[in-house]
This record gives structure tokens, C-alpha cells and sequence, in this order.
């Protein structure tokens, strides 16, 4: 007959050589388990329906001398009384003809199965999915969209992590269908007023470009969860966000674009020849500052930038005039293995955009109020209107729209819809004498002398 185990016994027992089973006499089936470590668990040793003997161990021995509300749980520290209680309970389901380690099993499988979904479903790990499965593989922007997210991708190919403070920080264990409506205004209306979550807080007052930039992230982010069935509606549908600002149509004047020019000189390189080569060629910012050396041909006429470096997507080749290969050609080499041309590590492009900008302006207005007396000003404007400047002059010079579009890589108008789909010409020679053209006017403008090309002159 086995004694009944008292508070003081288990206490009492100490781990020997080999692991040993104590029987309690209180409840059938019940053991104390002692490891040779000394560590102490409940076990109940019992027969299922089928008559097999098996074990369930119901969990560690607690030793805090307190009762814990509510029934006891298997798997929780229990004291000799709750494990009595439980051993009972057991027993009165084996009599009904319950198998419980069985039961135990299925319903541990399921706990964590349903763990395993919600992790699976966290803000966090479902941000990650939409970049790595549609962001990164279909956008030009992609890592723009993850740092909004709170995912920041090192440029090795590492793992991402999430930005301290960021949405992915914030809500890394909070189930995606939990947020709603209410969550994403708050945060569009954070950024608008302080700053995107997890990034550099601003002190220049409210932002609407910011709560635009966010709402956008979290606006394609809920649509791909709905396309892919992790959620069933869409709380970002009537979002709130700020309004577009109206279209800008800055074009810099002949004046402007002779100031420009001349106060690149006063950077330094690579931003001097990056600024010169921006305002020659019409491409984007990006695609400029990330020109690599494997896009040029050999002989440095041509340029290809790849659909991936594209905001359309589409591979664009650049006709480059004497004067932009005279500028590439006298770029510094800063070896790397990207083959970055514009870059003073070697391995990424070069950034810092809003202080060269305002280094640029201040050239600019010295020029202008040199030229133009002490009171003379010059209106606001961005890099990106170096684009609509080199476009509009170009039409001022006799070129087709047709042509500035297709030499801009720019899709509408004649580009657009079913046109563009069907009419595949690339106009080489009318884009190569287009940009030579308006590199020429450029020129005369710098410099005070007149243009070597004097109209454009489309021929096959």
C-alpha cells in the first residue's frame, strides 16, 4: 500500500543516481517525479480505453506555499493538493471513457497551432510578407515603403529589422484584422503633425506630403492583405487623407538655369557633374544618382538604364550629348563593387539631398543678387522641376512632343493607352539630336556664347 504523500515528504525527497517515481496513496494514479538534478513534477500513470498503459505528465511541483485561484491547468506549477485535484478530475473523465492524454495532446496541438496563426497574422510579420512578395519585387520605391511600415532592409541582403518605435515595433504582436479604422487615423494624423512613426521627428510643423507618403504604405498594404485573404474588410477603404497639393509647373528661366549651372561648380564633386548631368538628360534624381558604370556603353555615348531603376518600368535609353560624356568622363573613380559613378563610399549612391539642395540656393541667389542687385530673389523650387524646365525648353526649341516624351521616358499623351501599346518606334536619332540640342542651349546659356546647333532637325 503506498503512503500518502504529505507537503513536508515532497519537500523532503532529493534527486539521486537515476530518476526516481514516488506513488501518492491519496489519489490513484498520481506520482511525484525526482530527476537526478532534483527537479520534482506530477505525473498520472494510467490505463486508456484500449487497455495500454501510458503517462501524462500533468506538470512541475510548486513550492511557493500558495493556492492559486480558479482549477488547476495541466502544464502550471501545482502544489500536492492541485495535483490531487487534478489526478481526480482525470480520473472521472477516464471513467466516462475519455481518453485524457489523448485529449491533452489534441488540445496542446491545437494551442499551438492557434499560436503559431497568430504570429503568423501580427502586423509585423504580415508587413514583412508584403514587401518581400509584392513591394520589393513590383516597386521602385520598396524600401521607402518598408521604413514607412517600420522594416528597415540592409543594403547587404541581411535580414530586415524592425525600426524602434515604427508601426512593425509597435504593433509586432497585435493580430492585423484587430486593426481598424480608428488605429490607421491616428497614425496618418501622428505623422501629419510630428512624424512618421519610428523616423526622424521633424520641427518644421505639420506635414501633410508625410501623412500622404503613410497613408498611401498603409493603404496598398490592407488591399494586398484583402487580396490575400488575411483579412475580410479593409479599414483603410475612406481613410483619411490629405489632399494633393496642386500639379507644380516650375520651370526655371533662361537666367535660372546659367545661375545653376555655374553654381554647381561651387559643390565639389560628384554633386557639381550629378546636378550638371540631372539638368542635361531630364532623367529623375534616383536615376542620376544611381547611375552605374555597367550602364554605359563602352564608349560612353549611351546610357541604359534598367526597368528596375525606372519609375515606369521601363528599360530607357539616354542618347547622351558630347557635353554630359565630358561631364561623366571627368567624374572622380570611386572604386566598389557596385560600380556606383556618383558615390563617395563606393557603395551607395550618394544622399543627403535637402543639404546640397540648400547649399545649391545659396549659390544661386549670391548669383543672382550679383547679377542682379542686392534685392533680387529667386522663387522656390525643387530638383525634380529640372525635368519639367528640360522638357518645356525643349518644346521651345522646335522639338515634337512626341519626341521629349520618348527621350524623357515619359508615359502620356502619345506614349499612353492603346498608343503606346501599339506604336513601339524609339525615334533614336530625333531623341539624340534632341538632347544635343538642348545640351548646346544649355551651353550658350553657361556660357555667353551661342549654340552650335541651331534647330532641330528630326530625320530618318
Amino acid at each position: 500500500m503506498p503512503k500518502i504523500l504529505t507537503d513536508a515528504a515532497v519537500r523532503k525527497y532529493r534527486g539521486g543516481k537515476t530518476r526516481r517515481e514516488i506513488r501518492d496513496g491519496g489519489v490513484q494514479g498520481l506520482f511525484l517525479i525526482v530527476q537526478p538534478s532534483g527537479a520534482k513534477s506530477w505525473a498520472l500513470r494510467y490505463r486508456r480505453p484500449d487497455g495500454r498503459p501510458t503517462k501524462l505528465t500533468l506538470g512541475p511541483v510548486d513550492f511557493s506555499g500558495k493556492e492559486p485561484g480558479g482549477e488547476p491547468v495541466i502544464g502550471t506549477p501545482l502544489s500536492l493538493a492541485s495535483a490531487r485535484a487534478l489526478a481526480a478530475e482525470q480520473y472521472r473523465q477516464r471513467k466516462r471513457g475519455i481518453d485524457v492524454a489523448a485529449k491533452h495532446l489534441s488540445e496542446k496541438r491545437q494551442k499551438a497551432q492557434a499560436s503559431q496563426h497568430a504570429a503568423a497574422n501580427t502586423f509585423a510579420a504580415l508587413a514583412r510578407r508584403h514587401i518581400d512578395e509584392h513591394a520589393r519585387p513590383h516597386t521602385r520605391r520598396w524600401r521607402d515603403t518598408a521604413r514607412l511600415l517600420g522594416l528597415a532592409y540592409p543594403t547587404d541582403g541581411g535580414e530586415p529589422i524592425m525600426i524602434k518605435g515604427g508601426l512593425a515595433d509597435r504593433w509586432h504582436n497585435r493580430e492585423v484584422a484587430s486593426v481598424d479604422g480608428g488605429d490607421l487615423y491616428g497614425v496618418i494624423d501622428e505623422a501629419r503633425r510630428i512624424g512618421i512613426p519610428g523616423l526622424a521627428r521633424r520641427r518644421n510643423g505639420a506635414s501633410d506630403t508625410r501623412a500622404r507618403a503613410i497613408g498611401a504604405a498603409l493603404s496598398k498594404l490592407f488591399s494586398w492583405l484583402v487580396e490575400h485573404r488575411k483579412i475580410t474588410i479593409n479599414p483603410a477603404i475612406g481613410m483619411y487623407k490629405p489632399k494633393a497639393p496642386p500639379a507644380r509647373d516650375r520651370v526655371l528661366s533662361e537666367a535660372e538655369i546659367k545661375w545653376l549651372w555655374q553654381a554647381c561648380d561651387t559643390l565639389g564633386e560628384p554633386f557639381a557633374s550629378l546636378l550638371k548631368l540631372l539638368t542635361l538628360t531630364g532623367c529623375r534624381r534616383g536615376e542620376v544618382a544611381g547611375m552605374m558604370r555597367g550602364e554605359l556603353r563602352e564608349d560612353g555615348a549611351i546610357w541604359t538604364i534598367p526597368g528596375a531603376r525606372t519609375k515606369n518600368g521601363r528599360q530607357h535609353v539616354v542618347y547622351l550629348p558630347p557635353l554630359a560624356r565630358e561631364i561623366i568622363a571627368a567624374v572622380p573613380r570611386v572604386d566598389g563593387k557596385a560600380g556606383y559613378l556618383f558615390t563617395t563610399t563606393g557603395k551607395s549612391p550618394v544622399s543627403g539631398w535637402s543639404k546640397i539642395k540648400r547649399r545649391l540656393d545659396t549659390a544661386i541667389l549670391a548669383l543672382a543678387r550679383a547679377n542682379r542687385g542686392a534685392d533680387a530673389a529667386v522663387r522656390e523650387w525643387r530638383l525634380h522641376d529640372l525635368r519639367r524646365t528640360c522638357a518645356t525648353n525643349m518644346a521651345e526649341l522646335g522639338i515634337p512632343p512626341h519626341i521629349i516624351e520618348v527621350a524623357l521616358n515619359h508615359i502620356s499623351g502619345h506614349k499612353a493607352g492603346v498608343a503606346g501599346i501599339y506604336n513601339r518606334a524609339e525615334h533614336s536619332a530625333e531623341r539624340k539630336a534632341a538632347l544635343e540640342l538642348w545640351a548646346a542651349h544649355v551651353e550658350a546659356l553657361a556660357t555667353g556664347r551661342s549654340a552650335k546647333v541651331i534647330a532641330f532637325k528630326g530625320a530618318r
